[in-house]
């Protein structure tokens, strides 16, 4: 069985001439067979994609290095039993990771990177105030003990949370401020914010989460259940191991083993947390798309992979917060 090679990858850089390399970064995709979605802007370049042998990824991988603009890249690897993403998509975005507030530069200010065998003890600490700056539905599928949910449903969000809750420099109670995230990038752009506001001792741990799971053993771990990923593995485990959550194709959250038994979950149609968010005529909708998709995967001419699923999809679809 092929077993598919996933990398996670990001880099804040200056990169002026990136639509210029939009279509030679697809054209080395498909020659690679490696599908996924890469996002490039100004600010650098962001996504996840993924390629059925190892020896391909690392190709891609030395082909995206390879560009003057881009250097080394920040690269978490895993793997998948079948390709997660459809096909392969390069955007050209005007921010990597849309937080929405102009001159945040990661470039120029940034938090202090901790390394994962280092988090423990920093969340640890008593004086510390830890962030969680992922998604509301992100964190209620797994986040470190101690973290604080802005409960955000968007990145973009984030800037208003903490000028209401951690306030001006000089007026929070916790001496250090410590963040996380997926990948390492929404906590890049977080970091470089809380800086600009002139806050100081400020954190992030490097390589986000899926740098912490792969790297500490689980018997030392802080971190409590899943890790969501945007793509169709939904959730990681420690080790990377693929987790027990799957998806709701209404609305690209994940679903919990206890979540897939409630009476609001109907697969490709609805479930807990998108039960009240469509009408009975998007519901009718979905049910005639997951019919049509089942029987066409029946006769073996279409997959469930994540560009199967509904224009609802776009809840979850900011892959680029990663």
């Amino acid at each position: 069985m092929t077993q598919y090679t996933v990398a996670a990858l990001y880099k804040f850089t200056p990169f002026a001439d990136f639509e210029s390399w939009q279509e030679p970064i697809r054209e080395k995709a498909h020659a690679l067979d490696v599908c996924g979605s890469l996002l490039i802007a100004s600010e650098g370049i962001n996504g996840t994609i993924a390629c059925p042998s190892d020896a391909g990824m690392g190709e891609m991988i030395a082909y995206l290095q390879a560009i003057p603009a881009i250097g080394e890249l920040e690269v978490k690897y895993s793997h998948a039993e079948t390709q997660p993403f459809k096909r392969m998509k390069v955007r050209l975005k005007e921010e990597i990771v849309r937080m929405g507030v102009p001159g945040i530069d990661p470039n120029r200010t940034v938090g202090t990177y901790v390394e994962p065998e280092d988090w423990n003890a920093l969340i640890s600490d008593p004086e510390a105030l830890i962030i969680d700056t992922r998604n509301d539905f992100e964190f209620a599928m797994g986040t470190f003990q101690g973290a604080v949910d802005p409960e955000t449903r968007t990145f973009r969000e984030f800037p208003k949370w903490a000028d209401e809750h951690i306030g001006p420099p000089g007026t929070r109670n916790a001496k250090k401020i410590a963040m996380f995230c997926t990948g390492g990038i929404r906590c890049e752009k977080a970091t470089a914010y809380l800086k600009e506001q002139g806050h100081d001792d400020i954190y992030h741990l490097k390589g986000g989460i899926l740098k912490y799971l792969e790297t500490v053993p689980k018997e030392q771990s802080l971190w409590q259940g899943e890790c969501f990923v945007f793509d169709e593995r939904v959730g990681i485990k420690h080790g990377l191991e693929l987790g027990e959550y799957i998806s709701c194709h209404a609305c690209g959250r994940g679903v919990s083993p206890e979540g897939q038994k409630s009476a609001n979950y109907v697969p490709g149609v609805s479930c807990d947390y998108c039960i009240d968010e469509y009408t009975e005529n998007d519901r009718e909708r979905f049910r005639q798309r997951q019919l049509q998709l089942k029987l066409a995967k029946e006769r073996g001419e279409v997959g469930m992979g994540p560009d199967a699923r509904p224009e609802t999809r776009r809840k979850t679809r900011d892959a680029e917060e990663a």
